[in-house]
This record gives structure tokens, sequence and C-alpha cells, in this order.
């Protein structure tokens, strides 16, 4: 694993937006003195601080009011857009200081009041611009897309939040149906500078990386996600116009989250606490009673998030698989804890029977296909056994059999984890698992010392050409796994993947 993937692994993606549009603003704050933004200093340091403190004391407030965690990351990550998009002013333009302080308000507001079963409908910064243009005719400018000195550091940026988030078909998808709508009305003459224009003097980059891939107003699902990116990217062309009317990025947004509400899962949930189970050596399962029902497939995960009093630069959510089965009546987390756990999860490990924690969206294609008769191959290591766990639990409840072998590596064998589970899939499924361990003897025949090699899986799924390979685990060990799959001769349409960084 190279230097950025353990970057991006420690990194949150909410941190990892942080730190990318905090490094815009640097960038933009040091290039101002020499006029290569077009922006001054020192109307940029004032509508930064004024915008930074409303955005903070709005949070506050609405999380009180509310009675909900206060996601401070969210509320920076908002208000450092709405600088690098909305025009800066001075402490004399009382205008232009009521219109800031009016956007930033209400794009923190739309989070509590715009929202469904508590998870909003709009993107924030998006909604607030939108009204402001609206009602006090004092629309954004984005700035950020007409300096081109920033669009180096906007695409290195933007690409290693779009390899985190794993939202390239996304993003590709905008960006080529916004380009291809940019162009429709270009003639020969013009069709070069309206190329040249679109890629370097206009927000599209900012706007694909930060805005679009905003993850609670955008679908999770592939196919979703393409027509969202495609729908966004053309009404957000300049072309695009109802007589009179042209759209605007943040309308073409606000239009593309109705249809991502319409086809994604809604609402968040609080679950409170039952029970904390031991799973393994420095894992635990984490008992959870929801607020409501919900429908979701095995192998899919939440986004939980915890009131952490003092979080680290984590920050206080996680994305966590659901360990449970769909038709159990409790939601079970499973977490592995490291000697150097993050805030959150030192929180979370404080939990107490009846404290309550907060989900939302529900995500995830790590899910088996809809053939019974498809012959699959799970593939786990360490705390990566949990989207499985709910897979075979599933199975178990509906009596149903599929022909899955398990192949588990672990350290030892204090660090298998839901063994109760494997050991009643293969009793009443006929589902076999073989335990490969690093440490220690094999036990019986099931059992294998070293790790999951192309020897190993030649061995033990002799009809490996046959399976759909599910690997899930810290990402060296699914890269490794990968890659002996690959050397087989699977093809990587028949490799699904899932890694847990480890690090939280």
């Amino acid at each position: 694993m190279n230097l950025i993937d353990t970057f991006l692994d420690r990194t949150t993606m909410y941190r990892l937006v942080l730190y990318y549009v905090v490094a815009l603003l640097a960038a933009a704050f040091a290039a101002s003195f020499f006029g290569a933004v077009p922006v001054d200093p020192t109307a940029l340091a004032f509508t930064s601080v004024v915008i930074a403190a409303v955005a903070y004391v709005s949070n506050r407030v609405f999380c009180l009011v509310f009675r909900t965690p206060a996601n401070l990351e969210s509320s920076w990550i908002t208000a450092l857009i709405l600088i690098l998009i909305m025009s800066p002013v001075t402490a004399s333009d009382a205008t232009g200081l009521g219109g800031i302080v009016f956007v930033t308000v209400w794009a923190i507001a739309s989070k509590f009041i715009l929202a469904i079963y508590g998870k909003h409908l709009f993107n924030p910064a998006a909604l607030g611009i939108a009204l402001g243009a609206l009602f006090l005719d004092q629309p954004a400018t984005w700035w950020v897309g007409g300096a081109i000195v920033l669009l180096p550091l906007t695409l290195l940026g933007g690409i290693l939040l779009v390899r985190k988030l794993r939202r390239a078909d996304m993003v590709l998808a905008f960006l080529g149906a916004n380009l291809l709508a940019s162009l429709i009305g270009a003639t020969p003459e013009t069709f070069t500078s309206t190329l040249v224009q679109t890629l370097t003097l206009s927000p599209l980059f900012f706007f694909a990386f930060v805005m679009l891939t905003e993850p609670l107003t955008a679908p999770s699902r592939p196919l979703p996600r393409i027509a969202f990116g495609t729908i966004v990217g053309v009404l957000a062309a300049p072309s695009i116009h109802l007589g009179d009317f042209y759209m605007t990025p943040e309308l073409a947004l606000l239009a593309g989250n109705l249809f991502a509400w319409l086809v994604s899962p809604k609402g968040r949930f609080v679950l409170t606490l039952l029970r904390i189970e031991k799973a393994a050596a420095g894992a635990y399962d984490f008992i959870f009673s929801p607020d409501r029902a919900f429908a979701f497939e095995p192998g899919q995960y939440l986004e939980w998030t915890l009131a952490v009093p003092h979080a680290d630069n984590r920050g206080n959510r996680r994305q966590f698989t659901i360990a449970s089965a769909p038709d159990d009546d409790e939601v079970r987390l499973g977490v592995k804890f490291y000697p150097e756990a993050s805030a959150f999860k030192r929180t979370l490990a404080s939990m107490q029977p009846g404290d309550h924690i907060h989900a939302s969206q529900l995500s995830g294609n790590f899910v088996t296909p809809r053939d019974l008769n498809l012959k699959l191959a799970f593939i786990a290591g360490g705390i990566g056994m949990t989207p499985f766990r709910s897979m075979l639990q599933h199975l178990l409840n509906r009596n149903e059999r599929r022909p899955i072998v398990v192949l588990y590596g672990n350290p030892g064998a204090d660090d298998v984890a839901y063994g109760d589970v494997l050991d009643r899939a293969e009793d009443e499924l006929g589902v076999r698992t073989v335990h490969v361990l690093e440490q220690g003897k094999p036990r019986d025949a099931n059992t294998r010392t070293g790790r999951i090699d192309a020897d190993l899986i030649r061995d033990e799924v002799p009809d490996f050409a046959d399976r759909i390979f599910y690997v899930s685990g810290p990402r060296a060990m699914v890269d490794a796994v990968t890659k002996a799959l690959h050397s087989l001769g699977i093809a990587r349409s028949r490799v699904r993947t899932d890694f847990f960084a480890g690090f939280a």
C-alpha cells in the first residue's frame, strides 16, 4: 500500500474535503496579493471570518434546537465553500454583508429544516446561494473557477477525493454531459474557445469535486449515480435555458438533489444501545434497537454519527457495515479496536445501554447476486468478516442454501470473529469455512497455516473458475488477494471488493 493509500485510509471523507477546501482558500488568499485571483485579500479575509463565525453559531443553535450531534466538520466545509464562491465583501458594504449572513444561515438551516427523517434534501451551499440570488439579488460569482492559478490544486485534491469516495463514474458522467451540453451551441469558430473556457475559466471542476459529491444529497448506487451526474451536468451547462430563464450550477444541483432523494434510501435513524458483546480479540459487537424499521441488503453500510466531546482529526462520523441481517429485530455493529483508537472509537467504547447513536446514508454495492444458483466464495480478513456475517445470518434466517465457500484469514485463533454464525452456516446450510491462521498449528482439516494466496485458493476452492469472489478486510489484504485471484485468471468482473481502513 503506497503513501497515498495510507493517507486516504487514515483520513475520513469529510476531513479530506475540509483539507481540500482549506488548501484552496489558503492558495487563493496568497495568490490574491499578486492579483492572480479576482478578489481583494482584505475583503476575502473579512468575508472568511464572517461566514465562518455565522456558520459555527448557526450550526450550534440548530443542533441544540433539534437535539442532534454537532457535525462541526460539515459546517466548516459549508462555510468554506461559500467563501470560495460568494463575492467577498467589506465591513462598509452593508448590503453585501447582509447577503452573506443570509446565505450562510440558510445553508446551515437547510440541513435541519429541509430534511425528512433527519436527512437533508438539498446541498446546503447550493440552497443558500440560490436563496440569496432569489430574494436578495446577490448571486454567487463562483470566483474560484475563474482563477486558473488554482486549477492544478483543484484537480489534484479532486482526484484524491474521488478516489476516496469511489465516485469516478458520477464525476465523469457530469463532466462529459456538461461539456457536451456546453458545446452544443458552439460554431466551428467558437468551438475551441468555448472548450478552453469551460475547462479552465469556469467552476466546472470545483463544482464536480466538491459540491456534486456531497454524500447525503447524491445517490449511492452506480446507475443512479451516473444518471444524477448526467442530469446535473446537462442542466449546469450555460447554454441550457427555458426562454429567458438560464440555469445556474446551484439550481442544477438542487434539481439533481430532488432526483437523488427520489431514488435513494431516505432518512436518518436514531439507535439505542442494548448491549455490547465481545466478537473476537479486540473486536466487539454493539447491538442497537432502531427507532424505526428500515430495509437494507446484507453487506451494505451506514454512516454513523456520535457526539464526540473532543473530536480528533478523524471527526465524529464513520462508515461501518451492518453486521446483522435485514430480518433481525436488532441492528448489530461490529468494530475492531486498536491500541491507539480514535476519539470516535473511544467514545463508542464508553457507550452504556440506553445511549444513542445516529445513522444515515445507507449505501454499498457489496451485496450478493439475486441468482441463488451462482457459486460464491467469501474471502475475509479480520473484521472484514462483518458483511459476510450479515449475509450468512440472512441465509440462516430464511433457511436458504447457496453454494458458498468461506476463506477466513486471521493472525491467530483468538482473532476469529462470528465463529457461531460460521459454525451454524456449515451445519445447517453446508457452507464450508476454511480458517487461515498466520500463527498456530492447524486444528482440523478446515484450518490452514499461513496467508490466503493463490496456492491456497487453488487448493481449497478447486472450482475457483466457476465462482464469483467477494473479498473484504484491511486494504493491504484485499489488494493482495485481488492480485492472487487475477493471477489465477479470475476476471475483474468476477471479483467484488470491500476494505476496512483499520485505523479508525
